[in-house]
């Protein structure tokens, strides 16, 4: 798989990664051993995690395999703190004191020293944006993350965030923003790509896949194994399965079927070679869903029917 560096950091990754948000719950131990090995295998390094994924089990899944299924040093272990459970509510705090325990509790699960990739999960209000970052310079410091980046930020709060790490000498840099990215939502290309472009920031789209409406199974209906069927998930993915998404979908599925490749590595391709994207986060309940996004590697799409779906998908912009 190739690799590219995250943004005008010296930090590479694979031009994938390996998301991880339902292990630990709708992705069990097995299946997230054989995802793992066949991530690895094909290339892949850039594993990303957050301590609000499934209540930390994601990142305690993942320490037990690191190690096991392949060695620390093989992988970029990218993790995000501010979003935490307490009481059964998902609350969200990016004091200093909360991102600092949740970067120390975050190592302990892992089973590591040191994070390659530590992240603020979200933007917040509530607290003061030079508090936050302040907790990114001691965690760089203290050696406890290599690098350092936000995630959910719109476009002036990312320049506010690169620009404020820049004024002093011996801050932390931030390296990378994860956002949302696909054909169904291209919000970020209007300000934020660009933004993260000139500051020298890596992007790392998270559903690519347009929270899975991209790979073209909602087409006929909800499958009962799918997220839109799932209490908990459906409100997540009904966001784009109305009727201008529908018709970017069917779209991708046409160019699919004359390329003779499938609608997912359409659509990944298309995100993963944007200007300006790093790597897609791509998530997989299964280690075959994930070997579906695996054989994109090596593809990519012909100019003209990336020019295509451009036009089609121009009102998710």
């Amino acid at each position: 798989m190739q690799q590219r560096y995250v943004g005008a950091s010296g930090l590479k990754v694979s031009r994938l990664a390996l998301g991880t948000m339902t292990w630990g719950k709708d992705t069990d131990e097995h299946e997230a051993r054989d995802q793992l090995t066949a991530f690895v295998d094909a290339g892949g390094t850039l594993v990303d995690t957050a301590a609000g994924y499934t209540d930390g089990r994601s990142e305690e899944l993942i320490g037990s395999l690191i190690g096991d299924v392949v060695p620390r040093d093989e992988v970029v272990l990218a993790t995000k703190a501010g979003i935490w459970r307490r009481r059964d509510e998902r609350v969200a705090d990016t004091s200093r004191g909360a991102l600092l325990r949740g970067l120390d509790t975050s190592l302990r699960r892992l089973g590591t020293d040191q994070v390659d990739l530590w992240q603020v999960h979200l933007w917040s209000d509530d607290v003061p944006l030079e508090e936050t970052l302040s907790a990114l310079d001691l965690a760089v410091s203290s050696g406890r993350a290599a690098y350092v980046g936000i995630s959910n930020y719109s476009a002036w709060q990312t320049a506010r965030a690169v620009t404020l790490q820049e004024a002093a000498p011996g801050r932390a840099a931030v390296v990378s923003t994860q956002v949302e990215y696909s054909l169904v939502n291209r919000s970020i290309e209007r300000e934020t790509l660009p933004a993260a472009a000139a500051l020298g920031v890596g992007v790392l789209p998270w559903s690519p896949l347009g929270r899975g409406v991209l790979t073209g199974k909602y087409r006929t209906g909800t499958p009962s194994d799918s997220r839109a069927a799932s209490p908990v998930f459906s409100g997540f993915v009904e966001a784009y399965l109305d009727e201008s998404s529908r018709g970017i979908v069917e779209a991708v599925c046409r160019a699919a079927d004359g390329l003779g490749w499938t609608p997912l590595e359409v659509a990944l391709t298309w995100v993963r070679d944007a200007p300006g994207v790093t790597a897609p986060v791509v998530g997989a309940r299964t280690a075959a869903q994930l070997k579906g996004a695996l054989a994109a590697e090596g593809k990519t799409l012909p100019a003209e029917i990336r020019a295509a779906l451009d036009d089609v998908s121009e009102a998710a912009r």
